[in-house]
């Protein structure tokens, strides 16, 4: 922009309110004084003279303005701005139209040859006239602009963009009465009153106020009263949008799980195909002929590639289903990930998984969160492809209701579910649709996971190694279903008893523990394996359900029953042949000899009398001689016979000593009697029989080692003669 211009140059501005002509300027000139001005100067670079210049501060304010505005331009780069979490939306909006300001004003200052503070001072008194071509957005944040604002925002600029960001309401925030009274109290309890019931009215929360704190209130040091409802209306606004995640959390926890609660975008990554699998369930939006089927979804992370399954119900064996369909199509996964419903943590789901070797993961509870590929997945089918199917019932009851309302009341009151939402699909069509949608469309949809390409690019690519089941058949008895609970039975007898039925064993015997799976093709027949499931042990016919005969069905498992048992049985009979009646018996002699030679001390005796048994002992010492029987006669011929006297002298009588006789005592008393059959003394009957049955007893066997062990001893130190 030019400074200096001559008469003829001002004249061809076409200025609003100046002659349009040299002469007309000069004369103005002439009139005006601005050749006696020191912002009129000759003319520079003409021989001779050639006229005078003049400064545009000599132009009226409008003109001189109008002139400038020529030179002022916004381009599209200038709105180009920066992103900030750490402000709200008023003072980013604040922020960028400074910003954008700032720009427009340095442009200007580089095209006008001007210092920067009289460009500055030209360019506000443009931007207050109106002649800076600004969006409505800009002017509605900044009014009006001056030098030292300018030079203001400038440096704030240059140390942090941010500074530049204003927000009125922030300068205000806090400093209400109900924000400061009683310390804050009266905020943070109305706030817990609304967050408690949010379906109360501002007066219900003033009353609650009144009834908490009183009529009046402290604000620092002095008493005001209670605020009327319109302040709380304003107040409560405003808080509720100050603190509205907070209050969200409380009142609506899902909701803010699904808001406002920090995601990780993408945090869900395999480095392979195959590594890892989610599978979840969810109702069909669509109706069939045959009712709303329930929809299985299953994800490949790696690729993102989808299969789709809709059965009647939510049970295991539809994750079985989906399960095979999954590991036919792609390979057998390393990990499959769910959720806690019923049908993926049964027995029958954890054992098929444990069976092919597929380690199963349970997400926590109430987290789909955890498993959001494939809750997203199910969320773009119902809206991408159930949306335009006929039967489509709508994503809630809300949508529900919008289809319904199609009709007039009177119009769809008692109509049909099928016919009011044109249900026109069976079940298998659904299916075929579901599986053109996931092959057809999805798979060569870019997602942007992937990095804008497409499901079928990225598992094409894949070169690495896929384990695969090259039998279906194989697979197909792991999905058997098994029989009751468990697939726990015992073989009897009478076979394996199935819900009612008796199935006949071929090749297990009786009182087996097995596992059946029952065969999908043929309910009369029943697979048997070892309880864990590993071992093929043979299979059950039920001759009813299968068609046979009972009698030939037990009389070939009979047979082989008896085969095996002579096979198992063969080398016992064999060696039973050896064994003779007396073999155990000798067995256990030759077992227990070692003990015959062992002898138990002697033990310490306290006689033990009462006046009973001293009574007793009384009529034994008085009573008669009895006459002896047949034994003790044979004992008594014998001792008499063993007299080597042939005159035998006469008998003395041993009487028992009263109180107390040890065992020592015992044993001298026979050794006595012992020495007198040796001197060829005969002793009483009496004694004779005692000493008779003493001899028998361990206690003199005991006493007779330990005296001829002492007598070896005590031979063995005597000295030499």
């Amino acid at each position: 922009m030019k400074l200096w211009l001559t008469a003829q140059e001002i004249a061809d501005l076409q200025l609003d309110g100046l002659p349009s002509s040299r002469y007309g300027i000069q004369k103005l000139a002439e009139r005006e004084a601005w050749v006696e001005s020191d912002l009129a100067r000759k003319r520079e670079g003409r021989e001779g003279g050639g006229g005078l210049e003049f400064h545009i501060d000599l132009l009226p304010l409008p003109q001189r303005l109008q002139y400038a505005g020529t030179f002022v331009r916004v381009e599209r780069e200038d709105y180009r701005t920066e992103t900030s979490n750490e402000l709200s939306r008023r003072e980013c909006s604040v922020r960028d139209a400074r910003l954008i300001v700032l720009k427009v004003a340095e442009r200007f200052r580089k095209t006008n040859s001007m210092g920067a503070k009289a460009s500055d001072y030209l360019f506000a008194q443009l931007f207050d006239d109106g002649k800076v071509p600004l969006p409505e957005w800009v002017l509605e944040q900044i009014k009006t602009v001056s030098m030292r604002t300018l030079a203001r925002w400038r440096k704030d600029m240059k140390q942090d963009i941010n500074r530049l960001a204003y927000d009125p309401s922030k300068s205000r925030k806090g400093t209400g009465v109900l924000d400061q009274a009683e310390g804050g109290r009266v905020r943070s309890y109305c706030l817990a009153v609304y967050a408690s019931n949010q379906f109360l009215s501002t007066k219900h929360i003033r009353n609650t106020a009144l009834a908490e704190f009183g009529h009046t209130i402290t604000i620092g040091d002095r008493q005001v009263p209670m605020p009327p409802l319109r302040t709380f209306q304003n107040a409560l606004k405003g808080w509720k949008a100050e603190y509205r995640n907070e209050l969200l959390k409380i009142t609506d926890p899902d909701a803010y799980k699904s808001k406002v609660r920090m995601v990780a975008t993408g945090a869900t990554r395999a480095d392979r195909f195959n590594e890892l699998w989610q599978i979840d369930a969810s109702p069909s939006d669509v109706m069939t002929t045959e009712g709303r089927r329930n929809l299985y979804m299953l994800t490949e992370i790696y690729s993102r590639s989808v299969l789709l399954l809709f059965t009647k119900t939510p049970r295991s064996e539809a994750v079985a289903m989906m399960i095979r369909k999954g590991i036919l199509t792609w390979g057998v996964p390393e990990l499959i990930k769910t959720d806690n419903g019923s049908d993926f943590k049964s027995r029958a789901t954890i054992r098929l998984l444990d069976a092919l070797g597929i380690e199963q993961e349970f997400s926590a509870a109430y987290s789909p969160e955890q498993k959001g590929s494939v809750e997203r997945v199910i969320g773009t089918f119902q809206r991408d492809c159930a949306a335009t199917l006929p039967g489509f019932v709508g994503h809630s009851v809300t949508d529900r209701k919008k289809i319904e309302a199609r009709k007039a009341f009177s119009a769809r009151l008692g109509t049909d579910d099928a016919v009011l939402f044109q249900v026109d699909l069976t079940p298998q069509d659904l299916q075929e649709e579901a599986d053109r949608w996931a092959n057809e469309q999805y798979a060569h949809t870019p997602h942007e996971s992937l990095k804008r390409k497409t499901p079928f690019d990225v598992m094409n690519a894949w070169a690495g190694d896929v384990r695969a089941i090259s039998d279906p058949a194989s697979l197909d008895v792991l999905l058997a279903p098994v029989a009751g609970k468990d697939g726990l039975r015992k073989v009897t007898k009478q076979g394996v008893k199935v819900d009612g039925e008796y199935y006949v064993a071929f090749g297990v015997m009786p009182d087996t523990q097995v596992f059946c799976r029952q065969d999908p093709q043929d309910l009369g027949r029943l697979w048997l394996f070892e309880p864990d499931g590993e071992t093929y042990l043979g299979e059950a016919l039920c001759p009813d359900l299968a068609g046979l005969d009972p009698a030939e069905t037990i009389a070939k498992a009979r047979a082989m029953q008896k085969a095996l048992e002579e096979e198992r049985f063969a080398d016992v009979k064999r060696e039973k042949k050896k064994i003779t009646p007396r073999t155990v018996m000798e067995a256990q002699r030759a077992a227990y000899q070692h003990n015959a030679d062992i002898v138990s001390f002697p033990k310490q005796q306290r006689e033990h009398e009462t006046s009973k048994t001293l009574a007793a002992s009384e009529v034994r010492k008085r009573r008669a001689p009895r006459d002896l029987n047949e034994r003790e006669a044979e004992i008594m011929a014998g001792l008499k016979g063993s007299q080597s006297s042939p005159a035998p002298k006469s008998a003395a009588t041993v009487h028992q000593l009263s109180g107390l006789e040890t065992p020592e005592a015992r044993f001298n008393r026979a050794q006595q009697f012992e020495q007198r059959l040796a001197d060829g003394t005969s002793l009483s009957d009496d004694d004779a029989i005692w000493l008779a049955n003493y001899k028998s007893g361990p206690e003199y066997r005991a006493h007779k080692m330990v005296w001829e062990d002492r007598q070896q001893r005590s031979n063995s130190v005597k000295p030499a003669s």
